[in-house]
């Protein structure tokens, strides 16, 4: 019945010309087709295609049967006719009208979502490509709005992250990428093989919207991406391979990397990228810095760098997009603008890295990580002792971290030490300097209401510097300034600090056996309790667990009153015995 249907109104349309057809017939066919195909008669669906008395009329109404088709195909993947629903496709790119044919299918590609996504853009991709080869006008257009469709698909995916989910690749993102090289190669080749023929305008639109089609992709899904660590395994890693593939691309439509790179943020641009519309200076930011990540951390084409570039100069231009990438809470992202740092570092001998060059202010608030903090190690190595105080002054006054400001302290011990190892004089880390620096190391924040146990870690660090600058620094000498400046460092940090650990040490004593009291009731009726300390609840735990925390706490204030003790003990050795009996202090 539907094909005696389809049979009658094409019959019908037969007789009248390409410009009578009316809204009615393009609704018809498409009912009549769809019931064809929904009943099974797709053989002789088939055959009314290829009628060649029917071209007109498949070239003008064919196009809404690919709906149906590609449903067909993504639904019945075991059904028997999947060739011959494949065959029809191929049929209907072939005859039908490109321009509809590009809505129509650009259409389907916007329709999914979740793992269907993939689905339809690898089924898509190649009748895509063909349709737009067959456009002769606004080929420009059409592919900037083909990548641009796909590409909104695309980044709805989540990016795999591991190399087990990279090789599952469950949302088929990996084969996506892949596949989307595949068919933007053509019109990149019809760029570079066009640059003396075609007509110079509508050469540079082609340009332009492959070269939004690279920014987004360095953006989508490269800037989060992850790639595969051992170099052997480079070649199967399918995000690495796009990443290669899209910085190819943009060398061969005219843009080559390193301009790119060594430009953006220049007030004077030598390179005129395109003025996106949709693009944003920040998303502009983000695409710059995975490519910089690109070349310089996973070595993607950096052999087309000028030899001629010093160390210090990749960095300096680096900083902008190290900063991008320190900018961002995902540590997928956070850790790249680590890498890209450790790489532009480790180019730099130690010391040689001039002051100026501080000028990664985020990087500065965020070394709480473990791989951050060993960065920062690398990053003050490098510097000069210039840099290197003033990156610990800076360190001093905005981390708020307990634990990034004893590793400070520690260095900054270090740096003195090789000071007064010298024969010169080194400014930064002896005298009136340093004094400026020990002023913001010994003291305690709000005086003797510090929280001492939070502060633990900087008060530690801040005893054992003072220890060493009394024991290496004679009064008499005085290299350091520590003697002159005794007086304020005892009224500043000694004192108060010895009242902060009485209070703590009796507030924690007292909650001990306050806890202590009430722990047999709380036993017997299995209930978890709850102590309040330093005006804080500790959450609900068992008493034992509980206990052990607080007598944690009093080990670590006798651990401070301890080395406090001995530090007092030293300076008061110092300042009365004669330099003699100095040298047996150890």
């Amino acid at each position: 019945m539907a094909v005696e249907e389809l049979q009658s109104i094409i019959k019908r349309c037969q007789i009248l010309e390409e410009q009578d057809f009316k809204e009615e017939d393009f609704g018809l066919f498409q009912l009549a087709g769809q019931r064809c195909i929904d009943e099974g008669h797709i053989e002789q669906l088939l055959e009314i295609i290829q009628n060649e008395k029917n071209k007109v009329i498949v070239n003008n109404m064919g196009w809404n049967l690919v709906g149906p088709v590609v449903r067909c195909l993504l639904w019945n993947k075991e059904d028997e006719k999947r060739k011959h629903y494949f065959l029809m496709l191929d049929l209907l790119v072939k005859l039908c009208n490109p321009k509809e044919l590009l809505l129509g299918l650009l259409e389907l590609i916007e329709e999914p979502s979740g793992k269907q996504i993939s689905q339809i853009i690898l089924l898509l991709l190649q009748p895509l490509q063909t349709v737009i080869q067959k456009l002769r006008n606004n080929k420009a257009y059409s592919v900037g709005l083909a990548l641009s469709t796909l590409w909104s698909q695309l980044s709805l995916l989540p990016v795999p992250y591991s190399k087990e989910q990279i090789q599952t690749d469950d949302y088929g993102l990996c084969q996506c990428c892949k596949a989307l090289i595949e068919f933007t190669k053509p019109f990149v080749e019809e760029v570079i093989n066009d640059k003396e023929n075609s007509v110079e305008s509508e050469n540079e639109k082609l340009k332009d919207e492959l070269l939004k089609f690279c920014f987004k992709s360095l953006k989508c899904p490269l800037l989060t991406a992850q790639f595969f660590e051992q170099s052997k395994e480079a070649g199967n890693d399918p995000l690495r391979c796009f990443a290669s593939e899209i910085i190819g691309f943009l060398s061969a439509i005219g843009h080559p990397f390193p301009k790119m790179i060594f430009n953006h943020g220049r007030k004077k641009k030598t390179w005129d990228y395109l003025e996106f519309e949709e693009e944003e200076d920040k998303q502009l930011a983000d695409s710059m810095a995975s490519l910089a990540y690109l070349v310089f951390v996973q070595g993607i084409s950096i052999d087309q760098l000028p030899m001629v570039l010093s160390p210090s100069y990749l960095l300096q231009f680096n900083m902008g997009h190290i900063e991008v990438f320190l900018q961002r809470t995902e540590e997928s992202v956070f850790s790249k603008g680590v890498d890209l740092l450790e790489n532009g570092l480790l180019r730099i001998e130690d010391n040689s890295l001039l002051h100026q060059y501080l000028e990664i202010k985020s990087f500065l608030t965020v070394p709480q990580r473990k791989k951050s903090l060993a960065m920062l190690q690398l990053y003050i190595n490098k510097l000069d002792s210039q840099g290197k105080y003033t990156l610990f002054r800076c360190l001093l006054n905005t981390s708020n971290h307990s634990g990034v400001e004893a590793f400070i302290i520690q260095n900054i011990k270090n740096q003195i030490d090789v000071s007064l190892k010298k024969t010169h004089d080194n400014k930064w880390f002896t005298g009136p300097q340093l004094i400026s620096l020990l002023d913001l190391v010994l003291f305690l924040p709000e005086g003797a209401e510090t929280d001492l146990l939070q502060n633990s870690d900087r008060i530690m660090a801040s005893l054992n510097l003072l220890r060493y600058l009394v024991i290496k620094d004679n009064e008499k000498d005085n290299q350091t300034g520590l003697w002159t400046e005794l007086g304020k460092i005892e009224n500043n940090f000694l004192k108060p600090l010895h009242t902060g650990l009485n209070m703590s040490k009796a507030h924690y004593e007292a909650e001990i056996k306050n806890s202590q009291e009430n722990s047999q009731d709380v036993q017997k009726s299995k209930d978890l309790c709850s102590v309040t300390v330093g005006g804080e609840e500790i959450p609900n735990m068992p008493p034992e667990m509980q206990l052990k925390v607080l007598h944690s706490a009093l080990f670590t204030f006798d651990l401070i009153e301890s080395v406090l003790a001995r530090v007092e003990e030293l300076i008061e050795i110092k300042t009365k015995s004669t330099p003699e009996e100095n040298i047996g202090i150890k």
